[in-house]
């Protein structure tokens, strides 16, 4: 398990996962801005693209709490 302690490995999944394509704007951005607006034409397959880019946000708030906040 100490893939998901790993400070280096969680910033590089955030910085590449998590916000790949970077062009025009972070992937995780649009879809974000997408269900800010109301999540029309919506699809499981988009729902499971927004959880699959935001998941390594999810693994760095996991991490934060662990090491800082549950002391």
């Amino acid at each position: 398990m100490t893939f998901f302690n790993d400070w280096r490995i969680i910033i590089l999944l955030c910085l590449t996962l998590g916000l790949a394509p970077f062009y025009p704007e972070p992937h995780l951005w649009g879809k974000i801005k997408w269900i800010a607006g109301g999540a029309n034409g919506m699809e499981a397959m988009d729902w499971f693209d927004t959880l699959w880019h935001l998941l390594p946000f999810l693994l760095l708030v996991r991490l934060i709490f662990v090491k800082f906040i549950k002391k």
